[in-house]
């Protein structure tokens, strides 16, 4: 009993923060419920942290497994009329099971993939945002980010409603792992980039305007490869994942494809 008071206090304490909020560093653009914006959901954890997850089933969230570690409670933010926070229990999380948080931290590839089940559908301004198939990357690609994340390092009361920007793939992208950087600065100065709270983000490929999910956003950069936010933005592709993405989401009672 004392631990959950204790963590639901935790809670309270992080959605006092997120009034007033913005997200993603660089200036990117609030997003307007729609589009990539509509897709995204905000998740808290006991601990304190805060990441971004997608919708891809009515009761089914898709983020990063190291937004969601064991040893804590987590929640989904639902927000009301007038930007009220709500939070929406959620009943299960099931991490890939090859996913390191060691590998994770040493900016290497790993099964950052975990999916949370609701105890209840999301709102109806929220989604069920589109998995792509098999998806080639090259360097120079452009792709849609969303998040809830800060937009200024260290700064909790920056972070709390979805942006976007649209960074560039740069480097030699692969199936494993793909690196992304603001197309007018390719992170070697400060410009558009996830930052804390984005984690678990969705990276969208917009096909004639038909967005379709390849991706989810594990780390991040300062310029020049520097330690903090605005240079490279570190995404986990979902090529690898996506057979135990659509398995584990058939087992949970929440189907999402083929």
């Amino acid at each position: 009993m004392i631990r959950r008071v204790a963590a639901v206090a935790s809670l309270a304490l992080l959605l006092g923060c997120l009034l007033p909020a913005l997200a993603l560093v660089g200036g990117a653009a609030p997003a307007d419920g729609t589009g990539a914006g509509g897709h995204v959901v905000l998740i808290v954890g006991s601990r304190g942290n805060s990441c971004t997850g997608t919708a891809i089933a009515r009761d089914l969230v898709l983020t990063a497994a190291h937004c969601v570690l064991p040893g804590a409670d987590y929640k989904l933010v639902g927000f009301e009329a007038g930007r009220q926070p709500v939070l929406k229990d959620v009943t299960s999380v099931s991490r890939h099971p090859q996913f390191k948080v060691e590998t994770l931290l040493a900016h290497r590839a790993t099964a950052d993939v975990a999916l949370l089940k609701l105890a209840q559908p999301l709102p109806a301004g929220i989604t069920a945002a589109a998995l792509a198939g098999s998806h080639a990357v090259a360097a120079g690609d452009r792709f849609v980010v969303a998040g809830y994340g800060v937009t200024v390092r260290g700064d909790g009361k920056s972070g709390g409603t979805a942006r976007t920007a649209t960074l560039a793939a740069t480097g030699r992208p692969g199936n494993l792992q793909i690196r992304l950087a603001d197309p007018a600065t390719l992170g070697e100065r400060a410009g558009l980039g996830a930052c804390t709270g984005d984690s678990g983000g969705p990276v969208f490929a917009d096909n004639g305007g038909r967005l379709a999910m390849i991706g989810l956003v594990s780390w991040s950069t300062g310029p020049a490869g520097t330690a903090g936010c605005g240079g490279l933005t570190g995404v986990t592709p979902l090529a690898l994942y996506r057979d135990w993405i659509v398995e584990t989401a058939r087992q949970l009672g929440s189907p999402v494809g083929p």
